[in-house]
């Protein structure tokens, strides 16, 4: 942990040389997420709502899967670029390191100016939940914060995945962008205006739906029955990593060299 805070310090330092440079990116960041935002904002000032949600219900959605991809995209970087380290030979070097591969893959990209987009979705959420008649109790939070770091698992599993196939394809496969940008687009609105098969997919085998859909209908009182497995339904984003992580580990014992 030490030695990540340390490659964050370093980072940070270096983009911050240019700050007036870095506060207009961060400004960019904060702008820029707004036009994804007023598309539902005008989608519900023309039809009102949407198969019996309102506004800011989904606006909470939005706020929740929005701060999970800022996050990870500030702090997993290093895994969406990794091609580009194959490619340059720099893996090879991280190899001859003591350190954990995957500590300095993490640690190999920091994108700062994220926090941008981060405050704006910040902002959005702190908005809904101040509109929303739901009261909030204890474990209403804890749901929330496990909606929050179960986002930026399933977003961290996917880069990890893009990461590893990398090992075979010498470059990233836009198909698992995709997957991580599309379902970020699904998972803005509530899952079951989709097909049966869309929302089983992104349930069952790229939990979109647990981390987001299935916790939203508890922290918006829409749920029926024990309240438990909407709950823990973020969690399941932890069986997604796994899988990632193995092909990761079998991508980095069959890797010999950038040459080969």
């Amino acid at each position: 942990m030490a030695l990540y805070l340390k490659y964050l310090q370093i980072l940070l330092k270096s983009q911050l040389q240019y700050r007036l440079s870095f506060g207009l990116l961060v400004l960019g960041q904060f702008i820029i997420p707004f036009s994804f935002f007023a598309g539902i904002y005008f989608l519900f000032a023309r039809f009102g709502t949407l198969q019996g949600w309102t506004f800011y219900e989904v606006a909470l959605g939005f706020a929740v899967i929005h701060m999970a991809f800022a996050i990870t995209q500030c702090f997993v970087r290093g895994f969406d670029q990794f091609p580009q380290l194959v490619n340059s030979g720099d893996f090879d070097r991280m190899m001859l390191r003591p350190p954990s591969l995957l500590l300095q893959v993490f640690a190999s990209r920091f994108e700062f100016i994220k926090i941008g987009r981060l405050l704006q979705s910040l902002a959005v959420l702190i908005w809904a939940i101040s509109e929303l008649p739901a009261i909030w109790g204890f474990l209403k939070i804890m749901t929330l914060g496990l909606m929050l770091a179960s986002g930026v698992c399933l977003f961290a599993s996917l880069y990890i995945l893009t990461a590893a196939l990398s090992f075979w394809t010498i470059q990233g496969l836009d198909l698992v962008d995709v997957f991580a940008n599309g379902g970020r687009e699904m998972a803005q609105y509530p899952q079951h205006i989709y097909q049966r098969w869309v929302q089983r997919f992104f349930t069952f085998v790229i939990p979109f739906g647990c981390i987001n859909y299935l916790p939203l209908l508890f922290l918006l009182d829409k749920m029926e029955g024990n309240p438990w497995p909407y709950v823990l339904s973020p969690l399941y984003s932890l069986l997604f990593l796994g899988p990632c992580l193995g092909i990761w580990r079998i991508g980095v014992r069959r890797y010999l060299s950038s040459g080969s």
